[in-house]
């Protein structure tokens, strides 16, 4: 197809699809002419698959020329390439310091250790959870933090469906474009349904009529 025709297929304008070109995100069409190339289906996954990092996951230029060297780089295995994809969707956070913010690293590691997980104590979702604890004991909820095994639980069930997902994808590009654009995505879909459940089983709990569509706790 010509550019014009992959511009439609792709959704993403000409003078676009010419930038991922110049900045080698995209690689060169088959030359039919001077002036003319001509592309194919790997191209309109790799356009759809940088729409999809820009758009859906808010990446900069320079995290998705990082996550695609990582990708085009051969060798290396499919849970690699994937863990850098989901590296590059997470925010980046400072570690803290002090005694509460130790504490709340220990406590971190141990509920991720009793649930069989792996994860590296200086990641950036350990520095995320780490955060979330530290402030929690810091407001003093302690009706939270004594359900930290209960929320990842819930996180483990959601962890698994994710996975299952990314793993009927056809292809690794199709892998990492879900794991970029459905991550947040998921975390949005995770949050709506969540409150929509706090307020049905708040209505239980507390003795109000549910089902009318009133906002819960």
């Amino acid at each position: 197809m010509r550019m014009a025709e992959l511009s439609r297929e792709t959704g993403v304008s000409v003078p676009m699809i010419k930038f991922y070109l110049r900045e080698g995100l995209l690689p060169g069409g088959e030359r039919t002419s001077p002036n003319q190339a001509r592309y194919g289906a790997a191209h309109v996954r790799r356009i759809k698959l940088l729409r999809a990092m820009a758009e859906y996951g808010g990446l900069s230029l320079a995290d998705i020329r990082a996550l695609l060297a990582r990708l085009d780089e051969p060798g290396g295995g499919l849970h690699e390439r994937l863990g850098a994809a989901q590296r590059t969707v997470m925010p980046h956070r400072e570690p803290g310091e002090g005694e509460r913010w130790e504490a709340a690293a220990r406590r971190a590691q141990e509920l991720i250790a009793r649930h069989g997980w792996r994860q590296h104590p200086d990641s950036p979702a350990m520095r995320a959870v780490t955060g979330v604890l530290a402030s929690l004991d810091e407001l003093g909820y302690e009706e939270m933090l004594t359900r930290l095994d209960a929320y990842a639980e819930a996180a483990g069930r959601i962890a698994q469906a994710d996975v299952e997902a990314v793993a009927s994808a056809p292809e690794v590009e199709r892998m990492v474009e879900i794991v970029v654009a459905c991550t947040p995505l998921g975390d949005t879909l995770v949050a709506a349904l969540r409150r929509i459940a706090q307020s049905s089983i708040s209505g239980r709990l507390f003795g109000e009529e549910g089902g009318k569509g009133e906002e819960g706790c």
